[in-house]
């Protein structure tokens, strides 16, 4: 294993001392939710997008909007709707005064972007999406247009109503580097959720870290090295997720209809990394790739019909790989 110098070690801990300036300045507006916090923040640092899946009412859009003001980064909310156009969010060609076509940008060029129920909208607007989160550019009019870094698209996803509602393609869930579940506040967080809000009292936010230091940590996470047995038991993890092959468990077998596929070794690895340094260890270990491997496995693996009739979820089934 590769030997950190001394500047990244220094490096590592001033990772780990703004990750708990950020957690301290976030709860000032958001009470509770410290999980979901932490995994949009390692999403972030390690470069990846988040799908948030939740019931109306639970803070999502405040969540990263918070976020979004706290890290000094620019935001736009686009509210996805079943007559939302591609052109409605990357941009589109106009005619100016002097008669020459211009491009006027769009919502997506921002730095974190909240895309509101994705599965409101039709495959061709999600397609447009897709593009920007893996390749960080648009194509308009011929002419390609680099996206702001850093450049991190958080979508929602109300999991109750799925009338007129257009599911993610599993190609498109793959670009997603967690799927992170919201769940109701406990009754003393509620308690202090409708005391805070239903007052006049406005929280003033920090800015704790700019777009510079964002792209720093970013290429930080990467430099971080990895025991080779914690990439082999990352690696391992996912290839035991993929049914009917040499290293399917038994739980797979019965319960898998498609497992993950090589972008969730990459994303357990790099989340696995920044687990470890938003806690000041300088390499990750077996359980911090245990920490990460819900949020990136859960939206990677399709349950078949018997996992379905017997109420297997994929939480339970990632429990039992694990």
């Amino acid at each position: 294993m590769a030997q950190q110098n001394g500047s990244e070690v220094k490096a590592v801990d001033s990772l780990a001392e703004s990750y708990a300036a950020l957690k301290k300045e976030i709860s000032k507006v958001i009470v509770g939710q410290d999980k979901v916090v932490e995994a949009v923040i390692i999403s972030l640092f390690s470069n990846g997008h988040s799908l948030l899946v939740g019931v109306p009412g639970l803070a999502k859009t405040l969540l990263v909007s918070t976020i979004a003001e706290v890290l000094d980064l620019d935001f736009k909310r686009i509210q996805f709707t079943p007559d939302l156009m591609p052109s409605d969010i990357t941009g589109s060609q106009i005619l100016g005064e002097n008669r020459q076509f211009k491009f006027n940008k769009g919502p997506l060029f921002s730095n974190i972007v909240l895309a509101d129920e994705i599965n409101r909208t039709p495959p061709k607007t999600q397609a447009a999406l897709l593009e920007a989160m893996q390749e960080r550019q648009i194509t308009s009019g011929g002419r390609l247009y680099k996206l702001d870094t850093p450049f991190f698209v958080l979508a929602t996803q109300n999991p109750i109503e799925q009338e007129g509602t257009y599911p993610l393609p599993e190609a498109q869930l793959d670009r997603f580097m967690f799927n992170i579940p919201l769940d109701y506040p406990s009754y003393e967080e509620e308690l202090l959720v409708v005391k805070t809000t239903t007052g006049l009292k406005k929280e003033n936010l920090n800015h704790i870290l700019s777009a510079t230091q964002i792209l720093e940590y970013q290429d930080l996470i990467r430099k971080i090295p990895i025991a080779d047995n914690v990439l082999e038991y990352a690696v391992s993890t996912v290839s035991k997720t993929r049914p009917n092959t040499p290293h399917a468990a038994e739980v797979v077998n019965q319960y898998i209809g498609w497992g993950a596929g090589p972008r969730a070794s990459q994303y357990l690895v790099l989340g696995a990394k920044c687990h470890a340094a938003i806690r000041g260890k300088y390499s990750p270990d077996i359980e911090d790739v245990k920490a990460v491997a819900k949020n990136v496995l859960r939206h990677r693996i399709v349950r078949n019909f018997k996992a379905e009739a017997e109420g297997m979820n994929e939480d339970e089934i990632i429990d039992q790989l694990l």
